[in-house]
C-alpha cells in the first residue's frame, strides 16, 4: 500500500513518515496533484502557515484538490493540513480548500498561545479514525487556530484547552486531527493504524 504526503515546502515531515513506515506503509512525499492518482491514500501534514500552504496545493496542480481525491481516495490533514479543509482561515487572507463549511478562527489571547502539548480527547461520536481509542487519551497538540465548522455533527472528538476545541473531525472520506498522532505515542499510532484501515478498502 502506498501513501502520498503533500509536502507544502515548509518544514520536517520526517516523523510522519516514519510513522507510516512502522505501520508497514510506504509513502511519497508529492508537490503537486496530477489527473492520474493511485495513491491509496493522501496526508496533509501539520506544518506550515495557512496561505503558502493554500497556494502550494492550487498553484502548482494539474487538477484541483476536490478532484484528485473525490469521494474516495481517504484524506488525513493533521493540524494545518484540517484546517485547510474549510473555507477560509484568520490566519491569511486565501481562500481554503473549501471542502467542508467553517472557517478556522485563533485561540481566545486569555489563553497561552500556541497551545503546545498534551492534552486529553473527549469522544463525542465513534468514528473509523477512533476505533480502539479509549475516552480521555492523551495526544500531543501544537496549534494556535481552532475550526469552526458550521456543522457541529463532524466534530467527533474534542479537547479542552480553557474553551473546547475540536480535536478530530470526519466527513465521508477526510479526516482531520487537530493534534499530531504522529507525535502522540500509541495513541497516536493506533490512530495512524486506523487510518491505514480505511486507505484498504
Amino acid at each position: 500500500m502506498k501513501l502520498a504526503i503533500f509536502d507544502y515546502g515548509a518544514g520536517n515531515i520526517f516523523s510522519l513518515r516514519v510513522a507510516l513506515e512502522k505501520q508497514g506503509a510506504t509513502a511519497d512525499v508529492i508537490t503537486s496533484f496530477d489527473r492520474v492518482n493511485n495513491y491509496s491514500g493522501l496526508l496533509l501534514p501539520g506544518v506550515g502557515n495557512f496561505d503558502p500552504a493554500v497556494r502550494s496545493i492550487r498553484d502548482y496542480s494539474s487538477v484541483s484538490f476536490a478532484d484528485y481525491v473525490k469521494d474516495k481516495i481517504p484524506v488525513l490533514g493533521i493540524c494545518l493540513g484540517m484546517e485547510m479543509f474549510f473555507e477560509k482561515s484568520e490566519e491569511g487572507k486565501e481562500r481554503g480548500l473549501a471542502v467542508m463549511e467553517g472557517k478556522v478562527i485563533l485561540l481566545p489571547n486569555r489563553l497561552k498561545i500556541p497551545h503546545m502539548g498534551w492534552n486529553d480527547l473527549k469522544i463525542r461520536k465513534s468514528n473509523p479514525l477512533l476505533e480502539g481509542v479509549p475516552d480521555s487519551s492523551w495526544v500531543y497538540f501544537v496549534h494556535s487556530y481552532r475550526v469552526e465548522p458550521k456543522n457541529q455533527d463532524i466534530i467527533m472528538a474534542e479537547s479542552d484547552y480553557g474553551i473546547r476545541v475540536p480535536a478530530v473531525i470526519n466527513k465521508g472520506n477526510l479526516y482531520g486531527t487537530q493534534f499530531h498522532p504522529e507525535k502522540s505515542g500509541h495513541v497516536g499510532s493506533l490512530m495512524i493504524r486506523n487510518f491505514l484501515r480505511e486507505c484498504k478498502k
